[in-house]
């Protein structure tokens, strides 16, 4: 989605206590390719003597929205050594984010969503509901994760999210629980009140363009009848209103500057970069380290406390089955030894997918001359010199939640509003002046899977969202075109309103709704839920609500994948909440809590809106 960047093509034994453990640091450096040639382990040397030689207090895999939280936080204390292993390469060229200005312009987002430098760049299986289409789902490597390239939208889900997840098994992590951690990761630029925190490290911005369309899309918003919500994040989530974004002074706010670079310079944490973790390490169920991949050369590390998996949905779920952790009989039939059956792993993927909904501007103000070579130079030039103009936003400035239909008791649908026009993940040029809006359901009952391809740790899982698989899931879909329409059809859009790009307005019956559904719907990019959090009796659990992995010892996951479900709303945001979280569990510390904070309930539920 960069909107004015397109049309580029995207190509244990603890020692000595702290100097011990400051020791162990510093020597784990040198082995990571600080000096690797002063420290290799003797393959001879006994078990006891590599961890003493190379062991850190945790190993955090995967440098990504919840490893960078979990990196510092655990740092903080300086008896604790800290070892973070990520697969892709640092955000910063020279120590400089100028330099590396694809992933800290916020305008220029698409150009690492379709560039493997920093991408996973997964493909799911054709969607048999879907004609048979394979979706693009782009995933960070890099520091950073996903924060680095995703469209920097602060959105936490609604409070009755994680009251579900605590019926659903995962005791503790209801919103009374959930929101002061939210509030101890966030310095939001309007303060903090009741729901916002004003002195955590994670930036949040509301837009500064103040851009015509956007206002027509709030208004036509009240007009068809929705409330206007002055913080879709606090009390009222339904409505529309103006977004929260990881914006900071111009720059992407990614989880690498918000927590990894303050934390760097303390002498009890490393970090390493191109670092590909294959197996984690067992003795019997005990987890003691993790095998990983740097520089063509295969070394092994170990923990004295715990290994911490923040792969993402993704990832961490399929290094668990590369580990022996996973469904015995994959397992068994890929020649991987089982350390322990555990089939919940992979299982219960979820996403939101989402459709764009087109109309033509009949005015010169959307972004379509932004994308203009000459302009798209002056827009980065003032970016690099000031970190201003319009380089210093994503766009997606506004947006909102409604509820489908009568009796749904909170919102389930979200929608995206950008002045301007994406085609394939912005990898193809805008064409035209041009507004859209990306919508989809926020709680479809349609819940794929994913497993591995092979034992081989560098080829992709597969996987299968199984999009589309549930009648209610499409009737879903055709209330989401057909309730955008009813919004831009409203008089705050008649001085800008052309014809209808997409769908287009040959498409009217229910029948060819459906089918415009299946040709162009596309990953919101939230997979999540392959590692469910829930308690150890529940077979499907992956996780318990300590986020220790059930059946073994000393291995946690702690990322997206251990929501029990998916939330009512971007990932970004909660899964850097549940880093906050889980780094006091890991502590040992009591949860924060507060009570009684009020919720938005509608007045009714007789009516949609």
């Amino acid at each position: 989605m960069s909107y004015l960047m397109k049309g580029f093509k995207c190509h244990s034994p603890v020692m000595c206590k702290v100097a011990g453990s400051l020791f162990k640091a510093h020597t784990l450096k040198n082995m990571l390719g600080i000096n690797e040639q002063q420290f290799k382990i003797s393959r001879a040397s006994s078990q006891l003597s590599s961890e003493k030689a190379n062991s850190y207090n945790y190993i955090i895999v995967g440098a990504g929205s919840a490893g960078c939280v979990l990196a510092n936080r655990l740092t903080e204390d300086p008896k604790s050594t800290v070892l973070l292993l990520e697969a892709g390469p640092k955000d910063t060229l020279l120590g400089s984010k100028r330099l590396m200005w694809k992933i800290h312009m916020p305008a220029a987002l698409t150009f690492n969503l379709c560039d493997e430098k920093y991408n996973w760049y997964y493909h799911t299986t054709p969607q048999r509901h879907m004609d048979n289409r394979v979706l693009y789902w782009p995933r960070g490597r890099v520091w950073g994760g996903s924060s680095s390239l995703n469209a920097m939208v602060y959105i936490r889900g609604h409070a009755e999210d994680y009251n579900r997840w605590s019926r659903e098994g995962a005791l503790g992590w209801d919103y009374e629980h959930c929101l002061p951690y939210f509030k101890k990761a966030q310095t939001h630029e309007l303060g903090p009140d009741q729901y916002r925190g004003g002195n955590g490290p994670l930036h949040v911005s509301r837009g500064k363009t103040n851009h015509p369309l956007h206002q027509a899309f709030l208004e036509a918003a009240q007009q068809a009848g929705y409330p206007f919500t002055d913080d879709m994040n606090g009390y009222q989530q339904e409505g529309f209103g103006w977004m929260d974004m990881t914006i900071h002074q111009g720059q992407r706010w990614s989880t690498a500057s918000a927590y990894l670079r303050p934390a760097i310079s303390r002498p009890n944490f490393s970090v390493a970069e191109k670092t590909l973790v294959t197996k984690i390490l067992f003795q019997g169920t005990k987890c003691i380290g993790v095998e990983f991949v740097k520089s063509g050369q295969r070394k092994k590390v170990f923990a004295n406390k715990e290994v911490i998996l923040s792969g993402g949905a993704i990832n961490s779920p399929q290094l668990l089955m590369l580990s022996g952790i996973g469904n015995a009989d994959d397992l068994k039939k890929l020649g991987i030894p089982v350390v322990c059956h555990l089939p919940g792993v992979g299982q219960n993927l979820q996403d939101h997918l989402e459709v764009y909904v087109q109309q033509k501007c009949t005015k010169p103000i959307t972004l379509y001359s932004a994308q203009k070579p000459l302009n798209m130079a002056r827009i980065g030039l003032e970016w690099l010199w000031k970190f201003t103009g319009e380089g210093a936003t994503a766009h997606l400035e506004s947006g909102g939640f409604i509820r489908s239909e009568p009796g749904v008791p909170h919102p389930d649908i979200q929608f995206h509003f950008l002045p301007s026009q994406v085609i394939d993940h912005g990898r193809v040029a805008s064409t035209t002046e041009a507004y859209q809006v990306h919508v989809g359901p926020m709680r479809s009952t349609s819940v794929g899977w994913l497993k591995l391809k092979s034992s081989d740790p560098n080829d992709h899982p597969i996987i299968e969202p199984n999009y589309l698989s549930t009648e209610r899931d499409i009737w879903e879909f055709r209330q989401c075109v057909k309730l955008t329409r009813e919004i831009f059809a409203q008089k705050a859009f008649e001085k800008f309103r052309g014809p209808e790009i997409q769908p287009g307005n040959h498409v009217q019956s229910d029948k060819d709704i459906d089918a415009f559904i299946r040709q162009k719907a596309d990953s919101a990019y939230h997979p999540s839920c392959t590692c469910k959090m829930g308690q150890p009796s529940d077979s499907t659990a992956v996780v318990d609500p300590q986020t220790k992995v059930i059946g073994v010892e000393n291995l946690r996951v702690v990322d997206a994948s251990i929501m029990p479900s998916v939330v009512t709303g971007n990932l970004n945001a909660p899964t850097i909440m549940i880093a906050e979280k889980a780094a006091d569990i890991i502590k040992g510390l009591p949860s924060l809590q507060e009570k009684n904070v009020p919720v938005y309930e509608p007045k009714t539920l007789e009516t949609q809106r």
